[in-house]
């Protein structure tokens, strides 16, 4: 009986101590909840300061951040780029949906649209007009 309950108390305690337990179970400290979360928007705005888009799009993108976090990324990327005269690039995906979006699903517009610009070939240099090709004369 003794041996019983040591064993459930060490069982108890080492699951205790386990991170990703308390991750399922919903125990995270809200201190490290709140550091990560921070961590996240600064990253998130030093990457939209990175693409390019402006402060006030990287707040509507991604709400569920801290404001705070979002701008203070965006500024310490702001003063990187200008000291070392890094461009801006343009963002190749779309952005992403908070958290609990629903993603959408395509129309039946856009797949018939896919569809029939698929199903004509594009232009190759064979079948441009041979005009576009000949140089202007008078020069």
């Amino acid at each position: 009986m003794i041996t019983r309950a040591f064993l459930i108390v060490a069982t108890a305690l080492a699951l205790a101590g386990c991170e990703q337990v308390n991750n399922k179970l919903g125990l995270v400290d809200p201190a490290v909840k709140e550091a990560k979360t921070e961590a996240e928007a600064q990253a998130v705005g030093s990457a939209c300061r990175h693409s390019g888009r402006a402060i006030e799009d990287c707040y509507a993108i991604y709400a569920w951040l801290p404001k705070a976090g979002v701008y203070a990324g965006w500024r310490q990327m702001d003063e990187y780029m200008r000291e070392n005269k890094i461009e801006t690039i343009v963002p190749q995906l779309p952005p992403v949906e908070p958290p609990g979006a629903r993603k959408r699903r395509p129309s039946l517009t856009a797949e018939a649209a896919n569809e029939s610009s698929s199903a004509t070939p594009p232009a190759t240099e064979e079948s441009k007009p041979a005009a576009a090709e000949a140089p202007a004369k008078g020069k």
